[in-house]
Order: C-alpha cells, then structure tokens, then sequence
C-alpha cells in the first residue's frame, strides 16, 4: 500500500512507474481493477477538473465513488474515529483539503492508500499530469529551462518539487514579496523570459494582481522566450490577469487537450497506490 500526499516523497524511478501505468491504459491492462471496491472522496463543490476525471477514471476501472464535502472532516469528531470507520469499507480515500496536516493525519490512521488532490501548499495529481503530458510533447525535461509566473503558492511550490525531482531548471517571476525560497526570482516578465522553454503561471489572488502588473504573459512576450516554447497555464486561468487573451489565442498555448492526461494519470495513481 502506497500514499500519494507531497510529490516529493516519490523517486523519479517510481514516477518513471506511473507514467508506465499510464501508457499501458488504453491496453486495458488493468480493467475491472476497482470492480468491487469503493473510493470514499472528499471535495470542495468548487473542484471541477480533478474531481470530473477522478470519478470517470474510478467508473473506467470499475468502482464505486462515495462523495462527501470537504467541510465533513472539519466537524467535532476525531479524524482518528472518522477514519477507524471508513478502515472497514473503503478501499481508497481521496481528499481535497486546504490543510495537508488533515491529509497526513488521515494517512496516519488509514490502512487503505490516502491520495491527496490539493491542498494549499501543493498539488501532485496536477504536477503529475503536467509532467506526463510534458513528456509527450518534449525531448527532455532535463534540458528545457522552466518559468514560473505566480505566488508562492500550491501551484509554484508544486514546479519547485518537480524541479528537484526531475532536475530541470527553474526559475520564478513574480511581484515583490512573493518569492519562492530557493529558486531565482524575477520581477519583470522581459527580464524573465529570455531563455525559457517552459512558461507555467498560475491564477493570482485579487489582492495580489497590483503587484503582478510587470509580470503577465502576452504574446509579445511569448515571442521573446526560446524557440519552440510554450504556455501552460494553470486551470483557471483568467485572460487579462496572469495571462492575455492574445497570448491564450497563440500557437504558445498547450490547449485544452494538454490536460486530457489528467484523467489517465489519476488512474494511473490510484492503480500505483493499491498495488503491492
């Protein structure tokens, strides 16, 4: 049995292994692996894409998807009993919360895998989907250069884990104050870009956007990064703010169909985790 709760728990060997999972998919090779058991999900109403690809992917591997809002785990009762219950019929649990200490106290008491799908400081199923469908599309990771556009959030501290991981280059543009520790900030998208293969933003907060004014995408920009680069933009994006409605019209944008993999990939997870 296996967790998936900090992406940086995981070897760039065992990543290597869910990608396989991933490719082998479309053989089937793992139909009917759910039938007869149940994932108990927490979600927010807001999720959309990782929720929508979480209970499809179950459906497809023949499961059983029991929902419950995430503000369940907030009530009176002790995780600890929450938990010592479900031990007797769940056979996954999958939790979107803004505290990762609730994720990993859940882990600690669960005797069935515990994946987590977003918390405030990181968001490894996204990163894993990204990484894959970033695969597929590129030679080597290792050798494109990475920006970042965007907070120190979930999202930047996610591209710092799989910069360590995977051991590209990466470096971050943002508004003053809101450097991530470790990595080369800039504060000017211009200055930031040249060089760059991989533009990744992230949506920004209201209060935060005075701030960003030196840092949106455009196609301008683009223009500006390495030949043959990209923009992928973290869902929601929003034309205008982090990114311009130019530079999401470009041939520069992945597209949609970039994170059609989410839905694979999350499989792929699950699958990985309930393995011995």
């Amino acid at each position: 049995m296996k967790n998936l709760i900090r992406l940086i728990d995981y070897s760039i060997d065992e990543i290597k292994e869910i990608f396989e999972i991933a490719d082998n998919l479309s053989q089937e090779k793992y139909k009917d692996l759910l039938k007869g058991k149940t994932v108990v999900m927490f979600f927010p109403n807001s999720s959309i894409r990782t929720r929508v690809t979480f209970e499809k992917g179950i459906f497809l591997l023949g499961g059983q998807t029991i929902l419950f809002p995430t503000e369940t785990l907030d009530k009176k009762e002790d995780l600890q009993d929450v938990i010592g219950y479900l031990n007797n019929w769940a056979d996954l649990v999958i939790v979107r919360h803004k505290d990762i200490g609730i994720i990993e106290k859940i882990a600690s008491y669960s005797s069935v895998p515990v994946i987590n799908a977003m918390t405030d400081i990181n968001h490894p199923c996204e990163m894993l989907s990204d990484l894959y469908a970033l695969s597929k599309i590129r030679d080597n990771l290792k050798s494109d250069k990475f920006l970042f556009c965007g907070t120190n959030g979930n999202i930047g501290q996610a591209w710092k884990e799989a910069s360590e991981i995977v051991g590209f280059e990466l470096e971050q543009c943002c508004g003053v104050g809101y450097e991530i520790d470790g990595i080369v900030s800039h504060h000017n998208i211009e200055e930031a870009i040249v060089g760059k293969d991989i533009i990744c933003t992230d949506s920004l907060p209201s209060a935060a956007l005075a701030d960003f004014t030196r840092c949106q995408v455009t196609k301008q920009i683009m223009d500006m990064a390495n030949e043959g680069a990209i923009l992928n933009p973290c869902p929601p994006f929003y034309r205008g703010e982090e990114v311009s409605q130019d530079a999401i019209d470009s041939d520069y944008f992945v597209g949609y169909e970039f994170k059609k993999y989410l839905l694979q990939v999350q499989q792929a997870i699950m699958i990985y985790c309930l393995l011995e």
